[in-house]
């Protein structure tokens, strides 16, 4: 059960709309106004100033959540995941993580066979739209869907991307048809315009990694962040002509051995160190878990080295 269904927060889309009494919040002195819906709390219906919440419209359609209300929020979605589902927070970043995406007027002569092939293909797909008249090809990266299906075991899973929501839900539709590892929680440039943020995941940042290959977008959360190896499928417009494209050579990226298979080998380490010991479930921090881990691989790296 989700923390939104936990508190009852999730709209019924049978009931009919009921327009809110409004009230001046000054008047409304006992209530603490931790929820709201459209700037209306959710318990005593007086309007509340923005200032004091942060919208999760992703989540749920006009969902604010006051800022005091938001670190217990986070705090208590974490502890019911760890202890009902054994599950941990995984925020995965889409563009050159789990796939790679080009305009179809930027490939090269040596890549044009792929527009035939998109229709054929499990792992690429053609992406038209009305608001864009340029069409895109969608490489999607080697074990992405095993990927997932492990990680969904371990983890209640975000996409945080810097594309627009429709891009973003063209993306699931090949990767999550039937928002089994997503849900709602997809974050896009619409609620983050500009830097990436741990802010809009309802979740402790004790219990949260993050998988991305831009490590310069997360200026806050550096500590949260695994570093995948940058996906780049197609050929890149600095790319040196001596060298080839995976497009271009007709080859592709190690499915057992690439950038997410590695990921998923240091998550399961991750999720295995952090329930190690039920007891102290509650001290644990993935920040402290990828430190030692990171150590623990460059001593073991070191002394391959000498021997």
């Amino acid at each position: 059960m989700s923390i939104l269904e936990t508190l009852s927060l999730e709209p019924n889309p049978k009931r009919q709309r009921i327009e809110p009494v409004f009230k001046d919040s000054s008047s409304s002195t006992t209530c603490l106004h931790s929820f709201a819906r459209h700037g209306v709390c959710t318990a005593c219906n007086s309007l509340v100033d923005k200032r004091h919440v942060r919208s999760f419209d992703y989540l749920s359609d006009g969902l604010q959540i006051s800022h005091e209300a938001l670190a217990l929020t986070k705090r208590l979605a974490t502890k019911l995941s760890c202890l009902s589902e054994k599950k941990l927070h995984l925020v995965l970043d889409l563009d050159h993580t789990l796939l790679h995406t080009t305009s179809v007027p930027t490939l090269t002569e040596a890549e044009k066979y792929l527009i035939q092939e998109a229709g054929s293909r499990h792992d690429l797909s053609l992406l038209k739209s009305e608001e864009d008249p340029v069409e895109h090809l969608i490489k999607l990266r080697p074990f992405v869907h095993d990927f997932l299906k492990e990680a969904h075991k371990m983890f209640t899973m975000y996409v945080y991307t810097k594309g627009n929501r429709y891009y973003a839900e063209s993306v699931l539709e090949l990767i999550d048809p039937k928002r089994i590892y997503f849900g709602k929680r997809v974050i896009t440039r619409e609620e983050s315009p500009y830097m990436k943020t741990l802010d809009l995941v309802l979740a402790d940042e004790r219990g949260v990694v993050i998988v991305d290959d831009t490590r310069d977008v997360w200026p806050d959360h550096k500590s949260n962040l695994v570093e995948i190896s940058r996906y780049n499928y197609f050929r890149m417009m600095r790319q040196s002509q001596c060298s080839k494209s995976y497009s271009e050579e007709r080859i592709d990226e190690s499915e057992y051995n690439g950038g997410l298979a590695n990921v998923l080998r240091l998550l399961k380490e991750v999720h295995c160190g952090f329930f190690r010991v039920k007891e102290e479930l509650e001290s644990k921090d993935v920040r402290w878990l990828l430190q030692e881990i990171e150590f623990n691989r460059g001593v073991l790296h070191e002394e391959s080295s000498i021997l």
